[in-house]
């Protein structure tokens, strides 16, 4: 199955991935519950207004690649969603925990993702962030997270996953012209003008200087 998730599905699947670690009392997620975990103005970047079909078309496409299962619990009629990612790609707590975050909030340091993983997974030291990073991007035949090229204005480099393809690197920005005022266009003309001025007045007072040599 193609890496090549749509917006939609990595943020449904980042919010299942995230629900499973930080509230598993409440883990296989409704409907409704997923929704708002997609719809979230905090920890989230960006945030979306997702409406319930949207939310299920990112469903039915995840299940498709079957990286998501739907559960029917006994005694209920509310069907309930849940993520497969262990399973398929074999991820570790923390390797789950980080692609989590990445999903929800794009590209960041190692250093933001440790900070962000504390209510996820319990990191022994950024060593250990690094590594389980370094294992998601040197993953074979399909590395799931890149370390990207340090941007313009960035003292760290940035990690992103790469689920939904390569991730796209702003491009570098247009040189911004600085428009000539009229005022100052003006100016220039008018200073031309004195120093022609002032030029051939000079050559008219050494023409009368050179009468009483």
């Amino acid at each position: 199955m193609p890496l090549d998730l749509s917006p939609v599905e990595a943020r449904v699947l980042g919010a299942l991935l995230e629900k499973d670690l930080a509230t598993p009392e409440y883990y296989p997620l409704s409907l409704n519950a997923l929704q708002n975990a997609c719809n979230q103005k905090t920890n989230r970047d960006p945030v979306v207004a997702y409406d319930d079909d949207t939310v299920r078309e990112g469903l039915e496409a995840l299940r498709h690649r079957e990286w998501i299962a739907f559960v029917h619990e006994a005694g209920s009629r509310v069907v309930k969603y849940r993520h497969r990612m262990p399973e398929v790609f074999n991820l570790s707590r923390g390797e789950s925990a980080l692609l989590a975050l990445l999903l929800l909030r794009g590209s960041q340091t190692a250093a933001e993702l440790r900070d962000r993983t504390a209510r996820l997974h319990d990191f022994d030291d950024s060593e250990a962030v690094e590594h389980s990073l370094h294992k998601l991007s040197g993953r074979e035949p399909d590395p799931l997270a890149a370390l990207l090229p340090r941007q313009p204005g960035q003292k760290e480099q940035r990690w992103a996953h790469l689920l939904a393809g390569e991730p796209q690197l702003p491009s570098a920005a247009a040189p911004v012209e600085t428009p000539v005022r009229a005022g100052g266009a003006d100016l220039e003309r008018r200073l031309g003008q004195v120093e022609t001025q002032l030029a051939e007045l000079r050559q008219e007072f050494e023409s009368f200087k050179a009468q009483f040599e």
